[in-house]
């Protein structure tokens, strides 16, 4: 593998740890403000994110190369409503998205089709990570700020299942 897209494939479980930490903070945030259906749904998100880093780290060895663990930065604790944390969360998957671009972008430079069909999932995955929540800031645009439809979304969110994941990152039954 090209040293360079090893070093960004390092960044890249880094920024997706990060991730996880920034969807830990959210859901803080909605325990805080008893919210617990939208703090159930970022743990979930935190989850899968750390499962998304997982899958890099497992790829990194699988190519004879070392993977370089780094610090995590602390992420924004300072929400002001459940709108700006899904604005929030938005504006973050598409930087994961131009990351992961990025990353392919540099796998087909090197003609590396290994690292070029690992990405792969990596970007079906981002359309997902964006799509999901857009919708909710959909929903959030109509309910306002209105309690009854806050928690009536809350009820909602509560209901989202988290996946079994396997020690390789990998979710169960994929």
């Amino acid at each position: 593998m090209n040293k360079t897209l090893v070093k960004e494939m390092n960044d890249q479980i880094n920024r997706e740890l990060f991730s996880a930490y920034l969807y830990l903070a959210m859901s803080a945030y909605f325990e805080s403000e008893s919210l617990d259906g939208f703090a159930h749904w970022m743990k979930i998100q935190a989850s899968e994110e750390f499962s998304h880093a997982m899958k890099f780290y497992n790829f990194i060895g699988e190519r004879g190369e070392a993977v370089e663990l780094q610090a995590i930065d602390k992420p924004d604790s300072k929400f002001s409503s459940v709108q700006d944390i899904f604005e929030k969360t938005l504006t973050h998957e598409k930087f994961i998205t131009k990351s992961i671009n990025d990353l392919y972008v540099m796998a087909q430079k090197d003609n590396d089709n290994a690292s070029i069909i690992f990405l792969d999932w990596f970007v079906t995955e981002q359309v997902e990570e964006e799509k999901n929540p857009s919708d909710i800031l959909g929903k959030l645009k109509y309910i306002g700020k209105e309690g009854n439809g806050i928690l009536m979304m809350d009820k909602e969110l509560s209901a989202r299942a988290l996946p079994t994941f396997l020690p390789s990152g990998e979710i169960a039954g994929e």
